[in-house]
């Protein structure tokens, strides 16, 4: 979970949160409708008045202004005070999920510290790695719950690295396969334009002789 969150990004998992919670019956969902309603309506009016001459159609110019600054002053209340609800919304997000991942790690660790997750056959390993492996307060010979956390999100992260890899790499060759079949087709093509005029330059030949 750690490490989904730092892939994809706190700020991108927030936002993701925050538009499923306007899908819901919120107390915001209303107000974000009607926010994206004057923000068309600001769009619109602004085309009108850049394609209406403020000199040869005054009047209209100026009640299209007067109509745009409205929209415009209540889309700005509007986005103001969603905003100031969405920074509560995600600094409330940030503790849970903190809570939820590192916090929970931490409870984990403290709770389970002299645990020991499993056994190393004695003798496996010198007496300095078997200290290591139970590191904080482990017993000795056995691995801690810390050295098992930092290990399988060490293996974690390899095998992120490694799927982001082999996508890119097959991104890249399905991107070249493409590329080569395209590239066949306008080599065939080339051919047959070329096929079919070199008889009529043969001909043309002939009838000079």
């Amino acid at each position: 979970m750690i490490h989904l969150v730092n892939t994809v990004g706190a700020g991108a998992i927030n936002d993701l949160l925050w538009m499923l919670y306007n899908k819901l019956p919120t107390s915001t969902a209303a107000d974000v409708r009607s926010q994206t309603k004057l923000r068309r309506e600001v769009q619109r009016l602004h085309r009108e008045m850049k394609g209406t001459s403020s000199q040869d159609e005054f009047a209209r110019w100026a009640k299209l202004r007067r109509q745009h600054d409205k929209a415009s002053a209540e889309y700005d209340q509007k986005a103001q005070s969603l905003q100031t609800f969405k920074t509560s919304f995600d600094r409330t997000v940030t503790v849970l999920r903190w809570l939820c991942t590192n916090g929970l790690r931490f409870f984990l660790q403290f709770w389970y510290a002299k645990q020991p997750l499993f056994w190393l056959p004695r003798g496996w390993v010198p007496s300095y790695v078997e200290w290591i492996l139970a590191f904080p307060r482990a017993p000795t010979g056995s691995v801690s719950v810390q050295v098992w956390g930092v290990a399988c999100a060490s293996i974690i992260r390899l095998v992120g690295a490694a799927a982001v890899a082999g996508w890119i790499l097959l991104g890249k060759n399905m991107m070249g396969s493409r590329t080569a079949k395209r590239a066949m087709k306008m080599g065939g093509r080339n051919g047959a334009e070329h096929r079919e005029s070199a008889p009529a330059g043969g001909r043309g030949g002939k009838k000079e002789l």
